[in-house]
């Protein structure tokens, strides 16, 4: 198992987060944490990195549904990035990828 780690920059278009590890039931709060703490404007995009993601169950995949929430609250956008093929598909699976605004990598987001 690989512990979650989640960097933060800002970006002139708003707040990244690079997420790396295992986003599962045991680490999800970290990154609702995380989201929480963001100081959003409107206007603003929030990025989240998963070029580093290695395993994503449903409670990380609810939790990346409350960031964007709390984005949306904020007047912001949300964009989720690098996403792994294996937590692409299952986004794809369940309609998500209809939901969140994807990107290849962070520099096109």
């Amino acid at each position: 198992m690989s512990p979650l780690n989640i960097t933060h920059r800002n970006a002139t278009t708003g707040p990244v987060l690079r997420v790396a590890g295992e986003l599962d039931y045991a680490q999800a709060t970290t990154l609702r944490e995380q989201t929480e703490r963001l100081v959003l404007s409107p206007g603003q995009n929030l990025v989240i990195d998963l070029s580093g993601l290695e395993f994503c169950d449903s409670t990380g995949i609810t939790a990346l549904l409350a960031a964007r929430q709390r984005a949306q609250a904020a007047g912001a956008d949300m964009t989720l990035t690098a996403v792994p093929a294996h937590t692409l598909r299952i986004l794809t699976m369940i309609g998500l990828d209809r939901v969140f605004t994807i990107h290849p990598n962070s520099d096109t987001a």
